[in-house]
């Protein structure tokens, strides 16, 4: 195995794949200039035949989701030994997929709640972020608590918004104790 390059951004990691032609990219996910999830879609749409693994600390089901929705054939985090990772990248090259344990872990937790949907059509992890906002919680805190990104918080939280048709934290509050997930 051979490293053949390292970029400082997305955009010319992009670039030095076009340029380099690697077998694999190991991502990261933030990045200056253009985030890995982008760039990952990049690389993929223009070279299919390279296999992109993320790593990252993050381990939310936005960022897995984009990830793998932009084609990442891998998602490891960053604490992953060195020797877990170069038979990740093996298992890549010839045609797996790869998921560290708390990812895969994830991943299955998100298909089996998205069969559970509930609530008007929320997922068991928007309805969680429901019931965490609506019993006084600020999205530093859901996010704390869940070891998500605020950023991810307030993007569930406007799913929950659209497909609830309501539009701030009070209606919500409403919504969650009209319909059992708190109490007032």
């Amino acid at each position: 195995m051979n490293v053949v390059g390292q970029a400082a951004n997305g955009e010319e990691a992009v670039r030095m794949v076009h340029e380099l032609k690697p077998d694999v990219v190991l991502m990261d996910l933030e990045m200056p200039v253009m985030e890995g999830v982008e760039a990952t879609g990049l690389i993929r749409e223009q070279h299919p035949e390279v296999a992109v693994i993320i790593l990252s600390s993050f381990s939310d089901d936005s960022h897995l989701l984009q990830a793998l929705e932009h084609g990442a054939r891998g998602y490891v985090l960053k604490d992953t030994s060195a020797s877990t990772m170069v038979n990740s990248m093996l298992a890549i090259v010839g045609g797996a997929r790869v998921m560290s344990g708390p990812i895969a872990d994830r991943l299955v937790d998100m298909l089996t709640s998205k069969s559970e949907e509930s609530l008007d059509g929320l997922t068991a992890r928007e309805v969680e972020i429901l019931k965490l906002l609506a019993s006084g919680l600020a999205n530093k805190q859901i996010a704390y608590r869940l070891t998500i990104s605020e950023k991810t918080v307030r993007n569930h939280i406007s799913k929950v918004y659209e497909k609830l048709g309501i539009d701030g934290r009070s209606s919500a509050v409403l919504y969650a104790a009209r319909n059992g997930l708190v109490d007032l």
